[in-house]
């Protein structure tokens, strides 16, 4: 193992942001430990077609035991944890409701995954950066957040917690020299959210709104996201932690 590598664990990766973080990441001379509920072996694939460095991990981050194994895979296979992004969320699958339309099960189901697999994942990454000696926790909440979403509020909710707890880890971890900070990113083209709007013409107003409200004009792509998470991730952040960047082209200041 390079003594500069960074090893870092994406969790969603089978697919659309944590597939261009895990492509990327390896681009830039990083190992990953591509995780997700099902089969990530095409980003791994991926990443290794364009010469670097993948291994795929099956976890499911709602369950300790699930959490502790890909831990410990990824520890085994990369030789170290420096690095935890975690990406993964219920998302693609939600329908667009009001808050009193959310069916209780879908509410639960959107919390559990989204706030507690963040938890689980950090809480069991922990061992392993300590054993390093430090290292960076990336979690991805969502500009949604910041405008109030009216037609997703569990998943408003969800990412709102992603915000809070991050905070809170980084307040528990920086003497151990780990950092928690966390991204909002905005509208994102992947086909998570193309799916979102429904019919053609449902997703070209969408579109065209999100583009409006931007300070620069034009869809956002994987790629505008991972340039900031790969910075809070290495050391040129070493000094940021309990902190959000929100990525959305300027669509919200705060």
């Amino acid at each position: 193992m390079e003594k500069d590598r960074k090893n870092i664990i994406v969790t969603g990766a089978a697919g659309g942001l944590g597939q261009a973080f895990a492509l990327n990441f390896a681009k830039k001379g990083a190992a990953v430990a591509a995780v997700d509920l099902v089969d990530c072996s095409k980003t791994a694939d991926l990443v290794k077609a364009a010469g670097g460095e993948c291994i795929s991990i099956k976890a499911d981050i709602t369950k300790a035991s699930s959490v502790s194994a890909m831990c410990a895979e990824a520890d085994e296979k990369l030789g170290g944890i420096d690095g935890l992004v975690n990406n993964a969320a219920i998302y693609a699958s939600l329908k667009m409701a009001p808050f009193d339309m959310i069916e209780e099960k879908d509410w639960d189901l959107v919390l559990e995954v989204n706030v507690k697999g963040v938890w689980l994942c950090s809480k069991e990454a922990l061992p392993y950066f300590k054993k390093r000696g430090g290292g960076s926790i990336v979690n991805i909440s969502s500009a949604s957040i910041l405008e109030g979403n009216p037609y997703f509020a569990h998943y408003v909710a969800s990412k709102g917690a992603v915000w809070a707890l991050t905070r809170s880890i980084a307040r528990n971890v920086g003497e151990y020299g780990i950092r928690a900070n966390s991204v909002t990113p905005g509208y994102t083209m992947t086909d998570a959210s193309k799916g979102l709007a429904g019919d053609p013409e449902s997703f070209k107003k969408n579109y065209d709104d999100n583009i409006a409200a931007r300070a620069i004009k034009r869809a956002m792509e994987p790629n505008d996201i991972v340039g900031t998470v790969w910075f809070l991730l290495n050391d040129e952040s070493a000094f940021i932690t309990g902190q959000n960047i929100n990525i959305d082209g300027g669509s919200i200041h705060y």
